[in-house]
C-alpha cells in the first residue's frame, strides 16, 4: 500500500524533488504558505473602566480651567465667580452690592467735626481720627483777617465772622476793605480786633485784623479806638550805608574762611572715604537698624502739604 501523500509538498513540487532545491528553501516556502493559509487574530485589549475615564477627563478638565483662572485679572475674576454662584445658588446682583450710605469722604469728616479754633482741652483721652484730622485741616486755615458789619457801629455794635472760601480767593478783607457792604481797595489801614464768639457752646477769642479804607475805619473807631497794625518802618539811608559796610565785611571775610574750609573739606572726603570702607564692613558687625514708624501727626502734615501752599 502507498502512504497518504502530502498535498502540501505536491502542491509546492508535485511529485517532482528539485535537486536544485535545498531544505532550508522548501521549509520557508511550506512556513509562508501556512502563514497566508492560517488568520491569526490579534490579542483583545482590556477595555479602560469609566471611572478611570472620567477621573481623568476632569483632571483634564480643572487643569483648563485653571490656567484660565489665573490668566484673568481681579475684576474679571470677581465677575466669573459672581456669575457661577448666580447660576448655581440664584439670587440678584443687588446682594452684592456694598451698602455706601454711611461712606464718608475726607470734607465729610472735617464738616462733621467743624471747630475753627482748637485748643489743647479739646483733645479727648481716646485717640479719635476724625477730630485729629479736623485739627489739624482747621489750624492750616489762614485765619489773619475777618469780615465786619458796620452797619449799627452807632449804637456800639460790631459784628465779626471768618471769611468764606469765595471771600478769600476774592480777596475780601485783605486786598479789600474788609467792610461787608464796601468794595474799596484804596487807602486800607489794618485794625487789630478782639474776635469773641461762641462755638459748640464755648467761649473763643481771636486777635484778628480788619483791613479796612478810612470811612470804614472812622465807623470802627467811633466810640473806642482800636489799635492800628503798621507796617514796618524803612531803613534811613546812614543805616543801610552801615549795613551795607557790613555786609562787605563779611563777604570778605566768608571768601577766607570758604578758601580754608575747601582745604579741610577735600581732607574729610579722603579719611571719609576710608572709613565708608571701614562702616560698610561694619554693617554686619553691629545690629539691624530698624526704621522708625511714622506719627499720626507727621502722616497728616505731609497728606496737608500739597493742600495748602
Amino acid at each position: 500500500m502507498v502512504d497518504n501523500p502530502d498535498l502540501v509538498q505536491i502542491h509546492n513540487a508535485g511529485d517532482y524533488g528539485s535537486e536544485f532545491e535545498y531544505d532550508s528553501e522548501a521549509e520557508k516556502k511550506r512556513a509562508k504558505y501556512n502563514d497566508l493559509a492560517e488568520k491569526t487574530k490579534p490579542p483583545k485589549e482590556k477595555v479602560v473602566s469609566k471611572r478611570k475615564l472620567e477621573d481623568e477627563y476632569s483632571k483634564e478638565e480643572g487643569t483648563i480651567h485653571r490656567l484660565h483662572f489665573l490668566s484673568l485679572d481681579a475684576y474679571s475674576r470677581h465677575k466669573m465667580l459672581v456669575n457661577t454662584y448666580l447660576s448655581f445658588y440664584g439670587g440678584s446682583v443687588n446682594q452684592f452690592k456694598r451698602d455706601s450710605s454711611r461712606d464718608k469722604t475726607d470734607m465729610d469728616v472735617i464738616r462733621e467735626n467743624h471747630q475753627f479754633l482748637w485748643s489743647d482741652e479739646d483733645e479727648d483721652d481716646e485717640p479719635d481720627w476724625g477730630k485729629d484730622l479736623a485739627k489739624k485741616y482747621y489750624n492750616k486755615l489762614f485765619k489773619t483777617y475777618a469780615i465786619v458789619d458796620l452797619s449799627r457801629y452807632k449804637e456800639n455794635k460790631i459784628a465779626l465772622r471768618w471769611r468764606i472760601k469765595q471771600e478769600v480767593f476774592d480777596g475780601k478783607g485783605q486786598f479789600m476793605c474788609g467792610n461787608r457792604k464796601c468794595k474799596e481797595t484804596e487807602g486800607l489801614r489794618s485794625w487789630e480786633v478782639n474776635f469773641a464768639y461762641v462755638e459748640h457752646g464755648q467761649k473763643k477769642n481771636a486777635l484778628v485784623k480788619l483791613r479796612l479804607c478810612p470811612d470804614c475805619s472812622y465807623k470802627l473807631n467811633y466810640h473806642h479806638r482800636k489799635k492800628e497794625v503798621l507796617p514796618k518802618k524803612k531803613e534811613t539811608k546812614e543805616t543801610e550805608k552801615s549795613s551795607k559796610k557790613i555786609r562787605l565785611d563779611e563777604i570778605s571775610d566768608d571768601k577766607e574762611s570758604s578758601h580754608s574750609g575747601r582745604i579741610e573739606e577735600s581732607d574729610k572726603k579722603k579719611e571719609g572715604s576710608e572709613s565708608s570702607i571701614d562702616d560698610e564692613s561694619d554693617v554686619w558687625k553691629g545690629p539691624v537698624k530698624l526704621t522708625e514708624e511714622k506719627s499720626r501727626e507727621e502722616e497728616f502734615d505731609e497728606y496737608f502739604a500739597d493742600m495748602f501752599l
